[in-house]
């Protein structure tokens, strides 16, 4: 899978593009929906699988008062597109000038001209060009004139309403990691390294790796079991603890994440870390000191432990 930056809009000479369009913030399961389809559509035809996207969010362009923190990064993006089978991530800047561009412009310049589309595949309510004039009924006749097909492609639901980014980060500032990732079809994960913290955790006997999160979303304040991955994608996953909040009972004030991984003890400074979210434990909370707060730790552990268990090792993290 190869990542590109259209920089500029200069014709690509990828065989017969199946391409999808969009944010993917979360590539959660509706988002799968429609690259599946692309990804049919390229092997249909001996073609390649593109999905567009754009960097910013359009959103911090748009309206960055209203922003919302993004779930992934474009690294984790990519990274996720390509184990779905994507060919070709094609990352659009988002700047004022794209955003002023009129509908069929768009269609013109981007979609067929630099990409040279044989079909486009959108979920329902897909909206593009200037004030989100165009819709996939106007994309289907510019397709139609251009030479592209187009598929509009139903949401998917998840608890009686559709999927989307905005709903997984609902469920996420809530703590309720399970819904998140029933909705994103895998556990909730970020990225980070392992810094030094104050050196606390093992001095209580909980040694835990203080993860710096290169992710702007995380799951609300609270314990979780979670599975770390210390190292590449060649490396074991193991079971995992983590806290994320500001450690009140010794008075934080910052919201940090720290994890202790279960029957290791093993120092992982400076090592790259990915900490998937399986199951909300219980809130942060503040205890009369350390004794007491070593004590719900123990239990912490052991609950972990079992919903793990149960859980079973992701395919991928």
């Amino acid at each position: 899978m190869e990542l590109v930056r259209l920089e500029t809009l200069e014709p690509r000479s990828w065989p017969r593009p199946a391409v999808t369009v969009g944010n993917f913030d979360g590539v959660h399961r509706g988002h799968q929906a429609l690259v599946a389809q692309a990804v049919a559509d390229a092997r249909a035809s001996a073609g390649t699988a593109v999905v567009l996207t754009f960097d910013p969010h359009p959103s911090r362009v748009l309206a960055p008062e209203r922003a919302p923190a993004t779930i992934m990064t474009l690294d984790q993006k990519a990274e996720r597109l390509a184990r779905m089978g994507v060919d070709r991530v094609a990352v659009l800047p988002f700047t004022p000038s794209l955003a002023a561009q009129p509908a069929p412009e768009f269609a013109r310049r981007v979609l067929h001209d630099c990409l040279h589309a044989t079909t486009v595949v959108v979920g329902a309510g897909f909206r593009f060009g200037r004030g989100r004039a165009g819709d996939v009924a106007l994309l289907r006749r510019l397709g139609r004139s251009l030479g592209f097909g187009v598929h509009g492609m139903r949401p998917v639901f998840h608890q009686g309403a559709p999927i989307s980014s905005s709903r997984v980060r609902e469920a996420l500032a809530r703590g309720d990691v399970e819904g998140a990732g029933e909705m994103m079809g895998r556990p909730f994960s970020i990225d980070g390294k392992v810094v030094r913290g104050v050196g606390r955790g093992r001095t209580i006997g909980v040694p835990t790796a203080n993860v710096a999160p290169v992710n702007e979303t995380l799951p609300g304040n609270g314990v979780y079991a979670c599975w770390i991955r210390v190292g590449g994608p060649d490396r074991p996953v193991r079971p995992a603890v983590a806290n994320v909040g500001r450690r009140p009972t010794f008075g934080g004030t910052e919201i940090t994440v720290e994890a202790h991984v279960l029957d290791v003890d093993e120092d992982f400074y400076d090592q790259a870390v990915r900490l998937a979210f399986q199951a909300r434990l219980r809130p942060e909370q503040a205890f009369p000191g350390a004794e007491a707060l070593v004590a719900q730790i123990r239990l912490d552990m052991e609950r972990g432990r079992e919903r793990l268990g149960a859980a079973g090792i992701p395919d991928a993290i």
